[in-house]
């Protein structure tokens, strides 16, 4: 599993979100999530490591039962401090939460090459 440490932030950004509009999530998650991963939506509690919050992921794909469609809206990146923030748009319906189409931001923080913290804030 390579780091891609040898990258820009800004292109591992890239690289991911490209991956999640081919459907690639897990994939995705495999490859730029660190062990020691923290997790969260909006302001509720946080989940904690790769194990947990990959089982997390694998819920929601499983739940989906159609996609619409996403789009990367806006993307900032801060190299000196590994700070990504990716303001999405999902539109899709899930088996628990019904007909979803919302923006979201993801805020991420980056350490060799893998995400450790990444809170996503919505309203839905």
């Amino acid at each position: 599993m390579s780091t891609d440490t040898h990258t820009s932030l800004r292109e591992r950004v890239e690289t991911l979100n490209r991956m999640i509009l081919e459907g690639k999530i897990l994939d995705a998650f495999d490859r730029f999530y660190a062990e020691n991963v923290v997790m969260a939506d909006n302001f509720t509690g946080d989940r904690v490591g790769f194990d947990t919050c990959r089982k997390f992921e694998e819920d929601f794909v499983s739940k989906l039962t159609a996609f619409r469609g996403a789009e990367v809206l806006d993307l900032a990146v801060d190299e000196a401090n590994g700070l990504a923030f990716v303001k999405w748009h999902f539109d899709y319906s899930h088996r628990e939460w019904g007909d979803r189409a919302y923006n979201q931001v993801a805020v991420q923080l980056w350490k060799d090459g893998k995400i450790v913290h990444e809170r996503f804030i919505y309203d839905v």
